[in-house]
């Protein structure tokens, strides 16, 4: 366990055989969406969404309320759709036995786990690989102990859940997923909570998944999903209207960057970098301007029109930096 009580890597790597780099999309497709179609009365979550996911780690962006937790609850088969097809592993969760086939492949991180706060660590995930069916006491016992060392919790095993910090709880919900070798991961914000060492650890984890299993990841965070994504996907209004790797996401945002000693009034949102000058996103990059090379922040920046949300005040000031300034960050 490291000295910060992070993921462990000797543990990680000692426990979790390494998989070759994942090749994203051109593999074999596990998982089969075909205009899948969900409601909440007068609301769509989703909205005839159409997606292939092949072996290895996809990440899905999106801004809140724009159909993340639906999409994951419905392949994790929480939830069911409205209309449309999807077809899990080769399984499909519409008939009931096949349906207990995908839990049994199946690792499911949500949002909110829910713990039972007088369990201990231990006793949580023994309750949890029970109803995996890992029946046997000695293999059950050798699979808690391999999750934990993933995930840096050894030393917690015996703690009750209710004394754990929000990260320590962040990391035991991924290893009751990670529980019986999933072939399957839908992973709902996991790095929440996670301090920066551990969010490191963390995608060290992913990356070195035994026998590359699909992975499907929420998040906000579009570094984690540069750093060990092979595939992304943008989720806007219960539609998809990006999938493709982190580079050609970055490729949105081409023509539309650019960088100043200064502040531009023509620019949609724009930032102070730590060098002090002005990175821009705009419709169009002025005369004159340097340009920059966009990142895939940037593209989904563009591309969810989150730039042109952000309104200018009359004291030249963003409503996102009045905001930031409030909750004490940085303009």
């Amino acid at each position: 366990m490291t000295a910060t009580g992070g993921f462990d890597a000797a543990a990680t790597a000692g426990v979790m055989a390494a998989s070759e780099p994942a090749a994203g999309h051109g593999r074999l497709t596990a998982v089969r969406i075909e205009q899948l179609t969900k409601r909440y009365g007068r609301t769509v979550a989703l909205d005839t969404v159409d997606l292939t996911l092949g072996r290895g780690i996809t990440g899905l962006l999106g801004p809140n309320g724009a159909g993340k937790t639906t999409l994951l609850s419905i392949l994790a088969t929480v939830a069911s759709p409205d209309a449309g097809r999807l077809s899990v592993l080769g399984f499909d969760p519409a008939d009931a036995a096949e349906r207990v086939e995908i839990r049994r492949r199946l690792g499911f991180l949500p949002q909110d786990l829910g713990y039972h706060r007088h369990f201990t660590v231990a006793a949580f995930l023994d309750y949890v690989a029970i109803l995996k069916e890992i029946t046997d006491s000695r293999r059950r016992h050798a699979e808690i102990a391999r999750v934990l060392a993933a995930v840096g919790l050894q030393a917690q095993a015996r703690h009750r859940i209710r004394t754990l910090s929000g990260g320590m709880r962040r990391r035991l919900g991924l290893a009751q997923a990670l529980l019986g070798q999933p072939e399957l991961l839908v992973l709902d914000e996991p790095a929440a909570g996670l301090d920066p060492e551990q969010r490191l650890r963390f995608r060290e984890l992913l990356s070195g998944l035994a026998d590359d299993p699909v992975v499907l990841l929420a998040t906000h965070q579009v570094e984690d999903v540069t750093a060990i994504c092979s595939r992304v996907v943008v989720l806007l209004g219960g539609t998809v209207r990006f999938a493709g790797t982190p580079a050609a996401l970055a490729t949105k945002g081409e023509g539309r960057v650019w960088v100043a000693d200064e502040r531009h009034d023509a620019a949609e949102l724009s930032w102070r970098s730590g060098d002090g000058s002005w990175r821009h996103i705009g419709r169009e990059v002025p005369p004159g301007a340097r340009v920059a090379r966009p990142t895939a922040e940037d593209g989904y920046l563009v591309l969810s029109g989150a730039a042109g949300r952000v309104k200018r005040g009359d004291d030249g000031e963003t409503t996102g930096s009045r905001w930031s300034r409030r909750r004490g960050g940085r303009p």
